[in-house]
């Protein structure tokens, strides 16, 4: 049995550790993209579909990525190196774990531009820019925002250097003490955000789109929509599970606190549909607006609502704060992997890394305004950048952790990690082994154009 720690330190508990890798799956993903997503397909078909993806799917391979740092106790490249050697396998299952921290680098350089945009919105909330908005107004804001290459590299700029600095400080004096401070604060806006819609007049024609059963509106692409957001939402195969697996205590288990983290992300999309929703049905705006729902059509509610001000603030603040606990984990693999592999200081790896990843932010900057012509197979250089890391290489990845937890490893390990009674590590290994790697590939298969 591999006897390691990481170089890095370790999680003070297993508190710290839920609310870590919690702050790693809950971000802009959940409070942004999961409520346009559930109002284009179908409210509550879709979130039935996405509950029982996010048990069948998303937390055994959850448990899996997690075991497999705990066991190496390193960055996520050196832990595949020292994992397959154990197993006895080919030596190219660490590829995996690059494509994995390519694509979560990938993914921090467009995320810290769009959380630039969350941070400005908050700024303008607090400034009153909202007040009597209506859809032309909001469209005009919006647009106006975006052309500017200035007002968007400063934002993302701001938010970049605010993950530098907290990742910086390492595991316990960064990581842990950011997201003891950020999360608590997340929750508490997202409580009083929802008690707010429940005084709209909208709240219960919001609750029935979420959660009143309509099985005629389960189709093929509800389920498999479904799916790839339960996957995508829990931040699976980007490597972030896995680093932050190895900051993990052998004393800590694995599968109760993966079942706390998938559990509490799913609790914050819903939330943010409870909240969203009945103020879109309140203010006779439309729940399928698409990716606009937030910036182009939410300002509308905040400006004509009593209260709207407070509540607006609020709820971009909460954006800011759901995309911070994202980033810090989203950087953290590629810095782990200079320290252990180039020699490098905290300090200077924070620094290389932080500064590379703003680099590749401008390609997004600049496909809203300067670039926005440039189309490259039908789409912009962001939705390029988006496609290529969110539909191919995380469900890509999850696939092969799937396997090499399930069909590579060697069950002696995976039940030494594990630490499962017998007939609940059964049922985990026909999910790791069969459900979850036949529910990813048909991710696949339907991002890809075959399905």
């Amino acid at each position: 049995m591999i006897d390691k720690q990481s170089l890095h330190g370790e999680w003070s508990s297993r508190f710290a550790f839920i609310l870590a890798a919690t702050g790693s799956a809950v971000g802009l993903g959940n409070i942004w993209k999961f409520p346009y997503i559930a109002g284009e397909n179908g409210g509550s078909a879709f979130v039935m579909v996405y509950v029982a993806c996010v048990v069948l799917m998303g937390i055994p391979i959850m448990m899996a990525e997690t075991m497999l740092g705990r066991r190496a106790k390193q960055n996520p490249v050196d832990t595949m190196r020292t994992l397959t050697q154990e197993a006895g396998a080919d030596s190219r299952w660490q590829y995996l774990a690059w494509m994995g921290m390519v694509a979560g680098f990938l993914i921090l350089s467009y995320y810290s531009v769009i959380a630039g945009w969350a941070s400005a919105y908050t700024l303008k909330a607090v400034m009153g820019d909202f007040f009597g908005s209506n859809a032309e107004k909001t469209e005009v804001m919006f647009n106006d925002f975006i052309s500017s290459p200035l007002r968007l590299i400063f934002w993302h700029s701001f938010f970049m250097l605010a993950t530098m600095v907290i990742v910086s400080k390492g595991v316990r004096n960064g990581l842990e003490k950011a997201v003891q401070m950020l999360m608590p604060v997340l929750f508490i806006m997202m409580f009083l955000l929802v008690g707010y819609a429940m005084t709209t007049s909208g709240y219960q024609q919001g609750l029935h789109f979420l959660f009143s059963p309509d099985f005629s509106k389960i189709t093929s692409k509800v389920v498999l929509t479904a799916m790839g957001q339960a996957f995508f939402s829990l931040g699976l195969g980007m490597g972030t599970m896995m680093i932050y697996g190895a900051y993990v205590p052998k004393n800590v288990s694995i599968g109760k606190s993966a079942i706390i983290v998938a559990g509490a992300d799913t609790i914050v999309a819903l939330l943010a549909g409870i909240a969203i929703f009945p103020i879109v049905f309140a203010n006779g705006l439309h729940p399928d607006s698409g990716p606009g729902l937030v910036f182009e059509t939410l300002p509308i509610a905040f400006g004509n609502m009593t209260g709207g001000w407070l509540f607006g603030v609020l709820f971009f603040l909460m954006l800011v704060v759901a995309a911070l606990t994202s980033s810090i984990a989203l950087i953290e693999p590629a810095v782990a992997w200079l320290i252990e592999s180039k020699d490098m200081t905290r300090d200077q790896a924070c620094v290389r890394a932080g500064l590379v990843a703003w680099a590749l932010g401008f390609v997004t900057v600049f496909s809203f305004n300067r670039w926005a012509d440039i189309h490259v197979f039908g789409h912009t250089l962001f939705e390029l950048i988006d496609g290529l890391t969110a539909n191919i290489m995380l469900p890509a990845g999850g696939l092969a952790i799937a396997i090499f937890a399930g069909w590579v490893m060697k069950q002696q390990h995976t039940v030494q990690e594990l630490a499962l009674p017998d007939s609940q590590y059964v049922i985990w290994k026909a999910l790791i082994s069969y459900v979850a790697p036949a529910g990813v590939f048909l991710i696949f298969l339907h991002v890809v154009g075959v399905l």
